[in-house]
């Protein structure tokens, strides 16, 4: 086959660090528009983002010519340095070392988009250590909860 054919989309979660109220929704939606333009750099797309002030919820789909870990430093560098830079007394932001990605596929992406756009209305009945556990749980993804949080 001479050409790559991928249809990859992923959930990605991330926290600020120790889950601090960082992110004002004053400014997020920014936040989001700017990393649009990082997946866009990277030959993805960012199809969804929405979050809570201690954590952010990406829904993006992966080129071929880079590993999640590369994207998710990409995401998590640039956005910090453009905090660090727009948005007034946060020069100390910063995310967590860790995050949480899920395949999707085409048969669940209607309910991940939804998931992610009602955040709010989600995190009215549970915060994000039992949302990730839960989401971890829902994934069979084995962990040692002394690893999971910072």
């Amino acid at each position: 086959m001479a050409g790559k054919f991928l249809n990859v989309n992923l959930h990605m979660i991330w926290s600020t660090k120790q889950r601090q109220r960082s992110i004002d929704p004053q400014w997020a939606g920014r936040l989001y528009g700017f990393l649009a333009s990082v997946a866009a750099a990277k030959k993805a797309k960012l199809i969804e983002a929405n979050g809570e002030p201690d954590h952010i919820h990406l829904y993006t789909s992966m080129p071929s010519t880079i590993t999640i870990a590369e994207m998710v430093n990409a995401f998590k560098a640039n956005s910090s340095r453009w905090i660090h830079e727009n948005i007034h007394n946060r020069r100390l932001f910063s995310w967590q070392e860790g995050y949480a990605a899920f395949s999707v596929g085409r048969s669940e992406e209607q309910a991940v988009l939804e998931y992610i756009r009602n955040q709010q209305q989600h995190h009215r009945k549970q915060g994000f250590s039992q949302e990730l556990l839960e989401m971890l749980r829902r994934h069979a993804i084995e962990y040692d909860l002394r690893y999971v949080f910072d």
